[in-house]
């Protein structure tokens, strides 16, 4: 072989190797197979296996609140609750971890809007007097509104609208012993949330647990442990709230500019708009029961679900408000 002929042969190796070098490197290792472990599997089919819910309610009093005079009828919603709404593993995360993540690594992750989980630890948690309840957290899993239906009215599962931040945090209160008592005080205790209903009526409504009294049996919260109690719903608008013919509480017009006379003559029809005019700040009621499930006896926490009833927007005393079910998950810690 010539001395040209013998270049051209090296030359011609060395291309080969570098094409595979760089093939090899623009494709990458082989990627790995996804495997599914056997928690996922297991949470994945029972999730794939509920049935579609159904809720029903009893016939509505005339009293547009008078459901929130009593917590009866919550608890069967709640056994359903303990068994549908549950955390996804993957997403669970703890309130230790959290406090160990930047603001960078939450932005956007969707876990400012998440409850923290509980890891169990310990038996029980005793309350005493002077105790407090810190952090806690409620975290809204499903929403339904009681609506009127081709089988009455029930309640039926809702497309929610509402960019995640829906959740309660930082609340906090007094804690009482035997029996448990909480009584909230502070906190981000309030979100605007809107809902929209198959109809495509939509439907908003201010979650909040203000002032909510809550009282259980006993001297400890351990896993079981239900209490329940009432909270006040203020209204979804405020009073400097303009409407879209610039009617307000106490900013704006006092009625529709096309409309001046038809309050004054008493007849049908004219309670509607005497109430579009007419503005009020309402104050409604709720109730709520929850159930602990776990409790961290070194750290003080507790975690558990959580059913909710309260009224939906009236648009400032114009419309009868809805009632919204709301089931999800709570966090707390003792201190």
């Amino acid at each position: 072989m010539t001395r040209s002929s013998t270049a051209m042969a090296g030359a011609a190796l060395a291309t080969v190797g570098l094409l595979g070098t760089a093939t090899a490197f623009i494709q990458g290792s082989a990627p790995h197979a996804l495997t599914e472990t056997p928690a996922q599997s297991s949470f994945l089919r029972a999730y794939s296996e509920l049935p579609d819910e159904e809720y029903t309610e009893a016939p509505a009093q005339e009293n547009s609140f008078s459901w929130a005079a009593s917590v009866l009828g919550l608890g069967a919603i709640l056994g359903m609750a303990v068994g549908v709404i549950a955390p996804q593993p993957a997403q669970a995360i703890t309130a230790e971890q959290f406090s160990q993540l930047t603001y960078w690594q939450v932005k956007g992750s969707g876990l400012a809007n998440r409850c923290p989980t509980v890891e169990s630890k310990g038996s029980s948690i005793a309350v005493k007097d002077g105790s407090r309840l810190v952090n806690a957290c409620f975290e809204p899993k499903s929403f339904a509104v009681e609506t009127e239906t081709a089988k009455g009215k029930q309640f039926v599962t809702t497309k929610l609208l509402t960019r995640q931040t829906y959740t309660l945090t930082a609340i906090e209160g007094n804690l009482t012993s035997n029996p448990v008592t909480f009584k909230e005080k502070t906190g981000m205790d309030f979100q605007a949330v809107t809902v929209k209903l198959p109809s495509g009526e939509y439907v908003p409504f201010l979650f909040t647990l203000k002032n909510l009294a809550a009282k259980g049996e006993g001297s400890a919260i351990k896993p079981g442990f239900t209490w329940s109690g009432e909270f006040d719903v203020p209204s979804y608008r405020t009073g400097g709230f303009l409407d879209p013919k610039g009617r307000g509480m106490y900013l704006g017009y006092d009625q529709a500019v096309s409309l001046p006379a038809l309050i004054g003559d008493g007849k049908d029809g004219q309670d509607s708009i005497f109430k579009e005019n007419n503005k009020v700040f309402d104050i409604g009621k709720g109730a709520i029961e929850m159930e602990v499930n776990k409790v961290n006896a070194d750290l003080g926490e507790i975690g558990g679900v959580f059913v909710s009833k309260q009224p939906s927007d009236t648009d400032m005393g114009a419309k009868e408000p809805k009632t919204i079910l709301l089931k999800g998950i709570f966090y707390g810690k003792v201190v």
